[in-house]
């Protein structure tokens, strides 16, 4: 059976693009391209043959989405900061035997998941930014999964996580690298500011809750992370309010997870907002401390208002 080799919350802020160009930003996100440059070297040491990106950028209402096209290629502006990214050029093999084995084994769990393998649906920056530096050869096959979830209960982001381990372990043959693609705080610059903030996180109070976090993650104490996860992804500002980051946790155990985060790309500041290239180690996991599913409205509205 499969093999789940890698995790890593990953950066894809745009300005590492930017500063791949000549001008004032040239060079200025190297170590974040060094951070990805490192992940990539590790997951081909591993034989990973496929990265399963969960996406911050790829924003949808209803159900949880895979993108598992037969082959991505193209050339992407973005429409939220197209002086930062603009005619980025991409291709990738993509692997829809794997896409739909997530859906299926997520569905079987209780987690609605549509794969979308027949498709011209093309993957959002959160996945093309990070590939960039990861796969400029193609020697890895991908599939991007949303992340930006407008309706949906962290909860079920961590049973989908963890569902997707499942799928990897008992079903497909093959080794597998999971990126949690999105910030820590994502409070942009107020405009007018973005230039004063292009190397500064937004308030020192978003700063420092970040940097304290970072502190839990590195000493391994997810049981304390999860539990205030809710609260740091709406009081922080987190991006796509850390669905990818309960998807990673899910699957490496949620609670009972217990190893600690090694940093690749120290935490920095960006546009305001907070990044950073992160591993975490894999490690046996069971389904003893994922939780339950949130499938009622009464339950949804009292968690909210918890916050």
């Amino acid at each position: 059976m499969g093999q789940l080799a890698l995790a890593a919350k990953i950066t894809h802020v745009p300005s590492i693009y930017l500063s791949e160009l000549p001008g004032p930003r040239f060079g200025s996100r190297q170590d974040a391209i060094d951070g990805h440059h490192e992940i990539s070297r590790r997951c081909r040491e591993l034989g990973v043959d496929t990265l399963v990106v969960f996406d911050t950028h790829w924003l949808v209402n209803a159900s949880y989405h895979i993108n598992c096209a037969p082959h991505f290629k193209g050339t992407y502006t973005s429409n939220e900061l197209p002086h930062f990214i603009s005619n980025l050029g991409y291709e990738s093999p993509g692997n829809p035997e794997l896409g739909k084995l997530l859906a299926k084994t997520c569905n079987d769990l209780g987690v609605d998941t549509l794969a979308h393998d027949a498709t011209t649906l093309a993957p959002e920056y959160g996945t093309l930014v990070p590939l960039r530096y990861m796969n400029a050869d193609q020697h890895f096959k991908v599939v991007s999964v949303s992340a930006l979830c407008q309706a949906h209960y962290l909860n079920d982001s961590a049973r989908l996580g963890w569902a997707m381990r499942q799928a990897v372990e008992q079903h497909y043959d093959g080794t597998v690298a999971f990126l949690a693609s999105g910030s820590l705080s994502h409070r942009f610059a107020q405009n007018g500011l973005a230039p004063e903030f292009a190397f500064k996180v937004w308030s020192p109070f978003l700063e420092q809750l970040d940097r304290r976090v970072l502190e839990i993650w590195e000493r391994g104490d997810w049981a304390t992370f999860c539990e205030m996860l809710p609260e740091y992804a709406s009081k922080g500002h987190g991006e796509g309010f850390m669905h990818d980051t309960a998807m990673l946790l899910g699957a490496l155990g949620w609670k009972g997870y217990n190893a600690p985060a090694e940093i690749i790309t120290p935490y920095f500041g960006a546009s305001g907002t907070g990044q950073l290239n992160a591993v975490f180690p894999v490690t046996p996991q069971n389904g003893e401390h994922i939780p339950a599913a949130q499938a009622s409205a009464a339950q949804g509205f009292q968690a909210v208002n918890r916050l």
